[in-house]
């Protein structure tokens, strides 16, 4: 073979890959090709084909600390080849060398003695339509493969220069994908293997950690979705930075959900952050942080973007589709509020009116009066008057770690079950019992009510007056509980069908 240079690559397989596919789609193609492969799939087996009428070998020469791999090309041999070069060809599937061996085989000799049905080999049938882009001074390819007749799509990043594939793999969006060769992700793709995908939402309060994987109706299960409570606004309103010890519980919490994520197989993480991350003067250096200690680059989204993504997860997961519609959803830094009707969004925004400001401004994690817990609903209706005045909407949805734990309390869930929270109601009356439960307690004491998450002790009695306040400014008696937030609309648009 010609003096090859090893490249580095990066490839991953999926169904669409949203932003990327669209900053693709703004170049200029420097090529289209075709191609009708057999690929030859062992258990430890590297990367073995039949293309042109040529046995083609690449062998995995090294994986970087980026985990980009280095494919080099060993074979290119026309058929038949002769016994020593079948014996590479075994060789590079990890396959005992049989004696005695025939003189040469044909393409047909050799698959019906080395990959007949029950052998270890697999023969596998690909064809592929791959485009060709240039981005960042690397080679990018967008392919659509079919894989024994199931179709997918993988997109690659390859060069001589290992910084600069993962320059152009984060320019693409696409830092939170894991690298797949062809022969794992095509043995993944026949075998049935399920494509999870997992996302990371770190809020002002806690970090919510969602993993879920799609039937081949395109229909998503949920395999985790759990939160941990890790207070990283934890003091940010008076000082307006975000401290280390926020961090390092934060840090801590996304690097277990990063391990659990690769565990468990996903295909891509995707990591977003909203108000404390968006507040704070430190936020940037807090994400940079966070990527060093977890290898994660969270995505800071605006107030808007995180009403919008709650609201189509929301909609969708309520089946809401007719009349007028509010889906708020209140955290530990802000609140997002989007207006629609029949499907459609009208306006979103948000507020900065969260548990921890209020929490931390009136001592609401300790026992109040009456008289402070009026002044703390005052407040908060002053910072909410933007929802003030307008007319009752057909529909309202709250979503929210304190509003799920509002109704786990209602519902006295021991253990929480998001099939029992999904589509609950809660009315004005259940909401001031509970802000009078929390009232009279300090965090202490609410951690023994049943259905309240020990570490939202502390804000969930600012947590259920926001709610209160949301119900009296919009004139509802009552609302519907999503237990589909903000990571599942996130779920929806980056990896949806």
């Amino acid at each position: 073979m010609a003096d090859i240079r090893p490249r580095w690559e990066w490839r991953s397989f999926g169904r669409r890959f949203g932003a990327a596919e669209a900053h693709l789609a703004q170049l200029t193609p420097s090529g289209v090709q075709e191609s009708d492969e057999i690929y030859l799939l062992a258990p430890a087996g590297g990367n073995v084909k039949i293309r042109d009428a040529l046995m083609d070998i690449k062998v995995l020469r090294e994986v970087n600390a980026d985990g980009l791999e280095q494919w080099t090309p060993v074979m290119k041999a026309g058929f038949p080849i002769p016994a020593v070069e079948a014996v590479r060809v075994l060789e590079a599937l990890a396959l005992p060398v049989p004696k005695p061996m025939r003189a040469s085989y044909t393409q047909d000799e050799f698959i019906a003695q080395f990959a007949a049905p029950g052998a270890a080999v697999r023969v596998v049938t690909v064809h592929k339509r791959r485009v060709r882009y240039t981005v960042g001074g690397c080679m990018a390819e967008l392919s659509d493969v079919v894989v024994n007749g199931k179709p997918t799509r993988t997109l690659a990043v390859e060069s001589e220069d290992a910084a600069g594939v993962m320059q152009a793999v984060r320019e693409l969006g696409l830092g939170g994908y894991s690298n797949t060769s062809y022969p794992r992700a095509m043995a993944a793709l026949i075998d049935g293997e399920p494509e999870r995908y997992a996302v990371i939402d770190a809020g002002t309060n806690s970090i919510k950690f969602h993993v879920a994987e799609r039937d081949p109706g395109g229909r998503w299960r949920s395999v985790v979705d759990r939160a941990e409570m890790t207070r990283l606004g934890e003091g940010l309103a008076p000082r307006g930075v975000i401290s280390e010890a926020a961090l390092e519980r934060t840090a801590v919490a996304i690097a277990g959900m990063v391990d659990e994520a690769k565990r468990l197989g996903v295909r891509a993480i995707a990591a977003v952050g909203t108000a404390g991350l968006r507040i704070a003067s430190n936020g940037d250096a807090a994400v940079a942080a966070l990527r060093a200690r977890t290898g994660v680059q969270i995505e800071v989204i605006a107030g808007e973007e995180e009403g919008r993504l709650a609201y189509v997860a929301a909609q969708a997961g309520l089946g809401l589709d007719k009349g007028t519609l509010v889906v708020f959803d209140t955290g530990g830094g802000s609140s997002q509020f989007t207006f629609g009707h029949d499907g459609g969004v009208d306006e979103r925004f948000s507020v900065d009116v969260g548990a921890v400001r209020y929490t931390e401004r009136f001592r609401l994690d300790h026992a109040v009066s009456p008289e402070v817990l009026r002044q703390a609903l005052a407040a908060m209706s002053i910072d909410l008057s933007r929802i003030a005045g307008r007319p009752a909407p057909d529909a309202l949805v709250a979503m929210g770690g304190a509003v799920t734990n509002l109704t786990a309390v209602m519902h006295g869930l021991a253990t929480y079950d998001p099939a029992v929270v999904q589509g609950s109601v809660l009315d004005r009356a259940e909401i001031d019992r509970q802000i009078e439960l929390y009232r009279a307690r300090d965090a202490e004491a609410r951690r023994a009510i049943v259905g309240l998450q020990p570490k939202r002790a502390e804000v969930i009695l600012a947590g259920a007056c926001i709610v209160r306040t949301v119900m009296d400014l919009l004139g509802k008696q009552s609302f519907t509980v999503s237990d589909r937030g903000l990571r599942h609309g996130v779920l929806a648009e980056r990896f949806g069908a």
